[in-house]
């Protein structure tokens, strides 16, 4: 009787899909999909976010810029702060927010040298208790002009559940 209702709870809901997993039991996820990221979901097959149960797991937000700007304090800060704003955004729709966060990855094309200037930006966001952060650094990110990519978990239950 739990899958029927699960189903029908799938159905209505439009973006949730049920899943029957090996041990027969439904696993109910839900792509989070954002008006303007519609494009890329229906191109390039991927959601900017995913709700499984109680966590929501965001895919990468980058951070990018033009390497010929990258030499301008106010530009890299207005960079990390559109994605940071991205992030926020794709949070909202999924019913969560940024003191949800429990963990955070970012790549870095240069760390030693965005260190800094992006740990600036990010306590503007991210609030105490602070989440789990790895900083790892790459040797490059897409789209070309990419410096930095966000990528979040947050815990964020449903009311009621």
């Amino acid at each position: 009787m739990r899958f029927v209702f699960l189903a029908a709870a799938a159905a209505l809901a439009g973006c949730v899909a049920v899943d029957v997993t090996e041990t027969g039991r439904p696993s109910v996820r839900e792509s989070i999909v954002p008006a303007q990221a519609q494009r890329a979901y229906d191109e390039l097959h991927f959601s900017p976010a995913m709700r499984a149960g109680d966590y929501v797991f965001l895919s990468g937000v980058v951070a990018g810029l033009p390497e010929s700007q990258r030499g301008d304090p106010a530009a890299v800060d207005a960079a990390y702060e559109r994605a940071f704003r991205i992030v926020g955004m794709v949070l909202g729709e999924a019913g969560a927010e940024w003191s949800d966060v429990v963990e955070i990855t970012t790549y870095h094309t240069d760390l030693p040298a965005q260190f800094e200037a992006f740990s600036r930006v990010k306590d503007r966001y991210v609030p105490e208790p602070y989440p789990a952060w790895t900083a790892i650094d790459v040797d490059r990110l897409l789209p070309d002009d990419g410096m930095v990519e966000i990528r979040v978990i947050a815990y964020a239950p449903r009311d009621g559940d």
